[in-house]
């Protein structure tokens, strides 16, 4: 991916945009395993996420671990319910996870949107029928500037996978700004669960290293716990801000809705 500052925007007015990440743990909250939870109480939890999305008042919601259809997850499409009761007017779902029959799992990542969702794309890292991960990527129309994020969520135990799957997302970052860049007014922001803490060698600071290489990328939260709620001793959920974001805020919510806590950043172009 060659070094761009994507300056279609440039002479435009200011915009100032909030994104939030979020693994909602398929909507069990701090319950340790997503079958033992009951249809109803997935639907109080998940309306209180969609509370609290409102609250924070975010243009764009990226999601890991959320459920279409899944026996263990009350088989109902659990973006759609928070689309409903948050009243965002656009939406995307990547499926990573496929198992039919009747003990089906459907879950990967989301996008909720204030903001047109113009063209997008999911892609799972492999073809496991329980726990594969993968990306979604999305482009925005956000006041007629186009803005590409991808979210993703990364192997919750092998280094060696992550490292791997982020492989995946860097060369298809790459191919993208090279057919892309001339409608893009940003760099991508990336954002997701990644699964492992940023001062360590492995996939998040290999992704910061290869990012930074094509201009000035920061990455957010700067120290912040997110995972396990309650009383989080790590960071693993982060969001890549690229050159050309600036008044840049962060911050870890303190919130009880899942074991992870979601990360929010404002910055204005």
């Amino acid at each position: 991916m060659p070094a761009s500052s994507c300056p279609r925007g440039e002479g435009q007015r200011p915009l100032a945009l909030r994104v939030l990440t979020f693994n909602i743990a398929h909507g069990r909250g701090l319950t340790p395993i997503q079958g033992l939870t009951l249809r109803h109480k997935l639907r109080v939890n998940l309306r209180r996420i969609a509370r609290l999305i409102l609250k924070l008042k975010p243009d764009i919601v990226a999601l890991q671990e959320i459920d279409h259809h899944s026996r263990w997850a009350g088989n109902f499409d659990q973006l759609d319910y928070l689309r409903w009761h948050t009243g965002y007017p656009h939406a995307v779902f990547g499926i990573n996870n496929r198992r039919e029959g009747f003990m089906n799992l459907s879950y990967g990542n989301a996008f909720l949107s204030k903001h047109p969702i113009v063209d997008w794309e999911s892609r799972a890292f492999g073809a496991a029928r329980v726990g594969e991960k993968g990306f979604l990527y999305a482009e925005f129309d956000c006041a007629g500037r186009r803005l590409p994020l991808v979210n993703m969520h990364l192997h919750y135990r092998s280094r060696g996978r992550r490292f791997a799957q982020v492989e995946q997302v860097m060369d298809y970052v790459a191919a993208k700004h090279a057919a892309r860049r001339a409608q893009w007014d940003l760099l991508p922001i990336v954002c997701g669960d990644l699964n492992n803490v940023a001062h360590s060698p492995d996939a998040t600071a290999e992704l910061l290293r290869y990012f930074s290489l094509h201009g000035h990328y920061s990455l957010h939260p700067q120290g912040g716990l997110t995972f396990p709620s309650p009383l989080p001793s790590r960071g693993l959920d982060f969001i890549f801000l690229p050159p050309g974001c600036g008044e840049v805020r962060c911050e870890v919510v303190p919130s009880y809705l899942s074991d992870h806590r979601p990360v929010w950043v404002e910055f204005e172009l």
